[in-house]
């Protein structure tokens, strides 16, 4: 439990920053750290200060609603306050936020409750007001409560509605919604003032298109929709707002039509005339159907034609929602639910090195655990020394941490001015952790290495890689395994593992009989596997899957490569003078052909695979894969792809033919939409390898 002065101390330097960057962010739309990463601010900030509620303040940005407004604007007065929300990043935070507001309420209010669901924008808040059915001002949030007047832009934008629908069809379509009531009211009272408020956007698609005309232009493309639909709205010339192609969707009914829930708000302002979310909206009768909606959401976010960041969810009953009111700049009744965030805040409790099959040491940060899309996550790579010069990291600093896909977690940006005084600094060691052997900087190289081949570390590492899934795939035979099998001299190189049997395991301590046979069933079974998959688990350095594959490809079997001579493999496309002189002193090395020769002993078979040229549907097409595919494995999509002669990048550039996305893409997304690459879908990419 963190003490009060310390938390004291932390909540000065987390506002001082936060108001820093939000400056940056809502006044002048320039955005140094990540949205994701500002929102793990400010969540440390709400959770403290939830804590120790007496440290709260009002100059905090927990209880602020936004930045000032810009002085080349005129001003506009809302008519109430432009609040915006609190954020949830998991299921606990909305149970929490759940149980917070039903302490406030009557058992009958409590049985009232249910929850209206839609997509959270990620754009521009505005409110418009008519009179009389026409449009008079439109506005920016500003600070909550006076904003920018942009209302001659807002007017260029196709659905912002000049004039409101005529009251007959008004009144008719909401009778047919089932709400007359409301629909005689209109009739009665008319519609003299009308406040609404929604968010300006700019959809992907369109998105994309101008950061084309962009590049056309030689010119850089735009960072993301949010920031490009925030400077678009508050041009001063409203001929360049026109040209953008923006949206707009409304969200909320500020004025009083009779309305009784939030739905019945939105089936208003559609038979307004407003474009809606609706038919992305959902009415949820408890909290599970909230998060069965919220996973929807979540693996459905690329259908949706705009960016969105998590769902809103509301206290459908207007009177709850009146009742329960507002703390701070959010109202009670309604929270943001994100989607797992790709970046994160957490403080580096210590660097630790590791040693990798090649002998690399590379620096790893132990991080504070923090959920990081949807995984606790408690380590960061460092990459080599120089990462750590570059980042100017010290133990103990507060870390912006990014992961993409499934890519291992990146140390981002140290922020320096939450640091105590109490941190510090990090020294690569000497000699090996493992071997205690000198440490050596080959030439050329930025990483340490430990160049005893026999370093126990080392070995292990290349028992890891040997028996990983894109490799030998040896499924229950994990690092604590292969640590216990090595330390009690069971195993000396990766062949000894086809020479094990039953009675060599059952010395392990806690090694039953049962678990003995499945284990040696299980290496047993992977016996036979392809060329491309065997070259790979041999662990040759520079050698991934994509050299792996452009050798099986080049040599089609195990005795060429070994003939192969340096100059055959340097004229081998995407294979360099580095890889290439690997290649060829892996196979001349003595401990390497004995290390083969064992392999086959023990009764390795290799399966060569050659492709029929029919079969070759893909020929010449180049692909990129990002995200979680639902019906086939990343690694299953790639060997269809090959097998149809296709090609596979692991890096985007504008040689690529088609990128495949699944849900949860990471930043090569963003890359390829700004490259103008063809994006297909899971579904489109299976009709493809049909």
């Amino acid at each position: 439990m963190i003490k009060k002065a310390e938390a004291k101390q932390r909540i000065e330097k987390l506002k001082k920053l936060i108001n820093h960057y939000r400056y940056l962010y809502h006044v002048e739309d320039k955005e140094e750290i990540s949205q994701p990463a500002l929102d793990s601010l400010k969540k440390e900030l709400f959770n403290l200060e939830q804590l120790f509620s007496d440290l709260i303040a009002s100059d905090s940005p927990t209880q602020r609603i936004g930045g000032r407004p810009l002085s080349k604007f005129s001003k506009i007065k809302h008519t109430q306050p432009m609040l915006s929300f609190n954020d949830a990043f998991s299921e606990q935070d909305i149970k929490d936020w759940l149980e917070r507001n039903t302490k406030l309420l009557s058992e009958t209010e409590k049985e009232r409750i249910s929850f209206y669901c839609e997509p959270k924008l990620d754009g521009l808040a505005i409110e418009l007001v008519y009179q009389n059915g026409v449009l008079k001002t439109g506005s920016t949030r500003g600070d909550g409560l006076i904003g920018e007047d942009v209302t001659q832009n807002l007017k260029t934008i196709d659905s912002v509605p000049l004039r409101l629908r005529p009251t007959e069809e008004v009144i008719k379509d909401l009778n047919k919604e089932g709400l007359p009531e409301i629909a005689e009211n209109i009739r009665e009272k008319g519609l003299k003032e009308l406040v609404i408020r929604g968010e300006g956007i700019i959809a992907k698609k369109e998105f994309l298109k101008i950061n084309k005309e962009q590049e056309k232009r030689s010119l850089a493309p735009y960072a993301n929709p949010r920031n490009l639909a925030a400077g678009s709205i508050r041009q001063l010339d409203p001929a360049m707002t026109a040209a953008r192609g923006l949206d707009v969707n409304i969200y909320s009914l500020i004025s009083d039509l009779g309305q009784k829930t939030h739905e019945q708000g939105h089936k208003i302002l559609k038979a307004l005339g407003f474009k809606t979310n609706n038919k992305y909206n959902k009415l949820c009768q408890n909290i599970e159907e909230v998060f069965a909606f919220w996973e929807f959401r979540l693996k459905d976010r690329q259908n949706l034609p705009y960016e969105i960041d998590g769902i809103v969810v509301s206290v459908n009953d207007n009177q709850i929602s009146e009742k329960l009111g507002v703390v701070g700049k959010a109202p009670r009744s309604a929270i943001a639910f994100k989607f797992p965030l790709m970046q994160v805040t957490t403080v580096v409790e210590d660097i630790k090195v590791q040693i990798g099959r090649t002998g690399a040491i590379t620096p790893v940060a132990v991080l504070k655990p923090v959920n990081l899309a949807g995984v606790i996550i408690s380590r960061a790579t460092l990459h080599n020394h120089g990462e750590i010069k570059r980042l100017d990291l010290k133990i103990g600093d507060t870390v912006i941490v990014g992961r993409a896909g499934d890519v291992i977690p990146d140390i981002i940006k140290v922020l320096p001015e939450l640091r105590t005084g109490k941190e510090k600094h990090f020294s690569l060691p000497s000699n090996c952790p493992s071997c205690h052997s000198l440490l050596v900087r080959p030439e050329g190289e930025a990483v340490l290495r430990c160049p005893n081949k026999n370093c126990f570390a080392r070995r292990k590492k290349s028992f890891y890689h040997f028996v990983s899934r894109n490799a030998f795939n040896i499924e229950g035979l994990g690092p604590k395994i292969i640590s216990r099998l090595m330390d009690e001299d069971l195993v000396e190189d990766p062949s000894d593992l086809f020479f094990l049997k039953e009675g060599d395991l059952y010395i392990l301590e806690r090694f039953a009989a049962k678990s003995a046979n499945n284990l040696i069933l299980a290496i047993q079974a992977k016996k036979k596997i392809s060329f491309a998959k065997f070259l790979y688990a041999l662990g040759i350095r520079n050698v991934g899957e994509e050299t792996s594959q452009s050798l099986t490809e080049h040599f089609a079997n195990l005795e060429n490569l070994k003939k192969a001579s340096l100059e055959d493999l340097q004229k081998i496309k995407d294979i360099g003078p580095i890889a290439s002189e690997s290649i060829f002193n892996f196979f001349k090395d003595k401990k390497s052909l004995e290390f083969l020769e064992n392999l086959k002993k023990a009764g390795i078979e290799i399966e060569y695979q050659k492709l029929k040229i029919e079969y070759q549907k893909l020929k010449d097409l180049k692909f990129i894969l990002t995200g979680t595919l639902k019906t086939i494995t990343r690694n299953e999509a790639k060997e269809k792809i090959r097998f149809l002669g296709g090609d596979i990048s692991e890096s985007v550039s504008k040689n690529i033919d088609f990128m495949v996305v699944g849900s949860e893409p990471g930043s090569k997304f963003e890359k390829a939409k700004r490259l103008g690459i063809r994006i297909i879908e899971e579904k489109e990419f299976l009709k493809m390898i049909r």
